[in-house]
């Protein structure tokens, strides 16, 4: 684990460096991935790093828990409270679908965290800082994100960990044992955790990933059409390549 934080912290310096920015700011949830993300940033960054608490009907523990993990750390913070806006901008969105469309509840909630991403960026302009992500490998590989909301960032510091080695990480880094050993949460509504959601744990997720052979062939299955249906999640955008030879 020493090792591998000293590779991770010399990546992100290099990327902040690269891009020549001052610093570097993300969305601190109370979550492990996160956190993880927080105190690496504030090694590398103690004055020039901030985290943006963004509640949005969020769950109040996990606030609570974003908090003592700053006062734990001494990290800088802002909090933007968003539920205002995401309930107008919501309420304005399914007032114009037609009355044959049905409001989808995802659709809907995916409004959360593109808010997030807004905010994150109004910041990072007006600082000159880069937005990092906090996906880690066990949800990119099956689209487990909002896209161009939690998946809209400037570079993924856990993109390449499993789900397990971040729980490793985040407990060689000290981060609070609340956080380390609550079930993993979107937070996109309440009593949503993401193992329901997605219909597989994350052991039998990292099972599959490391190249582990798993029994219920069900489960197998699910994962493999998650990670078909999620590419474009993984992918830039296609273009339209323009043949020189056409007149």
């Amino acid at each position: 684990m020493k090792k591998l934080t000293e590779k991770m912290t010399s990546w992100i310096e290099n990327e902040v460096k690269n891009a020549k920015a001052n610093g570097v700011i993300y969305g601190l949830s109370g979550g492990i991935d996160s956190a993880v993300v927080a105190v690496l940033c504030k090694k590398i960054f103690p004055e020039n790093s901030l985290a943006l608490i963004l509640p949005c009907h969020s769950i109040g523990e996990d606030i609570k828990d974003a908090q003592e993990l700053i006062k734990k750390f001494n990290i800088n913070y802002e909090v933007v409270e968003l539920s205002e806006i995401y309930d107008s901008f919501s309420s304005l969105l399914s007032g114009k679908l037609k009355k044959n469309v049905h409001d989808d509840g995802l659709a809907r909630a995916n409004i959360k965290p593109r808010l997030r991403m807004i905010s994150l960026y109004y910041f990072a302009n007006n600082l000159n800082y880069l937005v990092v992500g906090t996906s880690n490998k066990s949800e990119i590989m099956v689209g487990y994100s909002t896209k161009y909301g939690d998946s809209g960032a400037d570079f993924f510091p856990l993109g390449n960990l499993l789900k397990s080695q971040v729980i490793e990480l985040a407990k060689y880094l000290g981060v609070t044992k609340r956080i380390i050993n609550k079930p993993p949460s979107a937070g996109l509504w309440k009593g949503q955790t993401d193992e329901e959601e997605m219909g597989i744990t994350y052991a039998q997720l990292d099972e599959y990933l490391t190249g582990g052979e798993l029994n219920d062939k069900k489960i197998k299955k699910s994962i493999e059409m998650k990670i078909e249906l999620s590419k474009h999640k993984r992918n830039t955008p296609n273009i339209f390549q323009l043949n020189n030879s056409i007149n």
